[in-house]
């Protein structure tokens, strides 16, 4: 079987994580505009932050193949939110050298997009978005975009990180429209603009011109399109993909549409904090979203939409209340104690203990996400502390009940793939519906190291226990004791 060269394409929807940016000053200058669409700036590694300089035209000559390189969506009227060129802005057509004998067994298409752990989530007024402009300007313009980048984790092209789909064609769109995706506002002209908007916020424009822009280029022929996100970009497969389905069975394509959301999945805030909203710290998400929707003209699916009373359909944000709604057929990978989650209430592993208030809402939290997931057909959930999970290059070390997260994605695809579908002799053994059962923080094995949020150094299991509020003395007391024959 022929595969194209652009069948895969994979969009990371970056970090969901809100700034902390407590001393930034509002009212900061955009950022002057790079150059025409498809001019390309200098290079670096995937998670490097590229520094200011020259903007160049041309691929370099030592570019690999498998590297992904830079293009702008066609329509230069969609931008990022300081009216520079969008995405899909980091574009690869797969391996292009495969060993011999060696063919391309895939012909899905990824969406993925963000910049992973740089902060994702949005801005939903002028002070916000200036101070999200001030220091963090690559989340809402492509002047400083790298000009090629290597994957990582279900990005990579290389067989033993990414086995499942390393020969799979991608593409990858940095996040820079702040809304979640969901935006669907240009800025007014100069001489009409009020207080909140100086800045575009195109999201879900951008997936929709991209997904154009990309049929031309061989993806009305895949077999299999998948968008995919972690963290915002999660919450925006959730939001998209359905829009994305539908686009593309109006462009005459006859293929499956499926979502991947890593880290998306996350529940409404408790706490009461400011309505105000006077900075991103002290505003709730259903506060930020509720002010954002108006201030994007967010896109919502519209089942959800139709479902929730006017001034209700922030509900539809997030996952638990969205997935009913949704027919597209969807895997969700969810720590189970999810670090930007924690950051809602204030709660930072490392450098402190943990309050006995604090303590108690981690445990609720787990019972919480574990039972907003129970429904949902497809999912990977650990019992660990962390955000995101695909794009690590070490993914596949993670494990729920055995199974790797590489597996539980092969075993949904063969399950996707089965044509009698009251058939389930060909799926035994091959869960995809895997949630851990302990509900302490790091009781999986699996589990990457606790990193202490101040210093960013990985903690000793000493360390890591003291900042989870375990009382030291007492667990060196019952071990004697245990020891002892107690």
């Amino acid at each position: 079987m022929r595969v194209l060269c652009h069948a895969i394409f994979l969009v990371v929807l970056g970090g969901m994580s809100c700034q902390n940016n407590r001393s930034t000053k509002p009212g900061s200058k955009p950022a002057k505009k790079p150059g025409s669409p498809g001019v390309e700036v200098a290079q670096h590694g995937a998670d490097d932050v590229p520094p200011p300089g020259p903007v160049l035209r041309g691929a370099p000559p030592h570019v690999a193949a498998s590297d992904m390189k830079l293009q702008y969506l066609k329509n230069t009227a969609v931008t990022c939110n300081d009216g520079t060129a969008a995405g899909p802005s980091v574009f690869i057509c797969g391996p292009q050298v495969l060993p011999k004998g060696v063919q391309r067994k895939q012909e899905v298409v990824d969406i993925f997009g963000g910049e992973l752990f740089l902060g994702g989530w949005c801005c939903y007024n002028k002070e916000t978005c200036d101070s999200r402009y001030k220091n963090i300007p690559r989340l809402m313009s492509s002047a400083d975009w790298p000009r090629t980048r290597k994957g990582s984790g279900i990005l990579s092209s290389q067989a033993e990180e990414n086995p499942h789909w390393y020969n799979a064609n991608i593409v990858f769109v940095p996040y820079c429209s702040s809304d979640v995706w969901s935006g669907n506002k240009p800025a007014a002209p100069k001489a009409k603009q009020g207080k909140d908007t100086e800045y575009s916020f195109m999201g879900s424009v951008i997936i929709r011109e991209m997904i154009k822009d990309l049929a031309s280029k061989g993806l009305k022929q895949a077999r299999v399109v998948m968008l995919a996100g972690t963290s915002a970009g999660g919450t925006g497969v959730l939001l998209n993909i359905e829009n994305v389905a539908s686009q593309l069975e109006q462009l005459g394509a006859d293929m499956q549409v499926r979502g991947l959301v890593d880290s998306g999945w996350f529940l409404e805030n408790k706490r009461q904090k400011s309505p105000d909203c006077p900075d991103s710290v002290s505003c709730s998400p259903i506060d930020a979203i509720k002010k954002g929707i108006r201030l994007w003209n967010g896109v919502i699916p519209e089942k959800c939409k139709q479902h929730y009373k006017r001034g209700e359909e922030w509900q539809c944000f997030f996952g638990h209340k969205l997935y009913s709604f949704l027919s597209t057929p969807l895997f969700v990978v969810q720590w189970l104690f999810d670090e930007e989650q924690l950051r809602v209430e204030n709660i930072y592993v490392g450098g402190q203990s943990l309050s006995e208030h604090q303590w108690t809402y981690m445990q609720n939290l787990w019972k919480e996400l574990k039972n907003s997931l129970k429904n949902v057909t497809a999912v990977f959930a650990p019992s660990c502390l962390s955000h995101t999970l695909i794009t690590r290059s070490n993914w596949m070390d993670f494990q729920v009940k055995g199974m790797s997260l590489s597996r539980a994605l092969q075993c949904w695809d063969r399950s996707l793939q089965d044509t009698n579908k009251n058939s389930k002799a060909s799926l035994k053994g091959c869960p995809f519906h895997l949630v851990d059962s302990c509900q302490r923080p790091q009781c999986n094995p699996s589990c990457p190291p606790l990193v202490d949020w101040a210093t960013r150094q990985e903690l000793t299991l000493l360390q890591a226990l003291a900042s989870l509020g375990v009382d030291m003395q007492r667990l060196s007391t019952d071990a004697g004791a245990a020891n002892n024959g107690g």
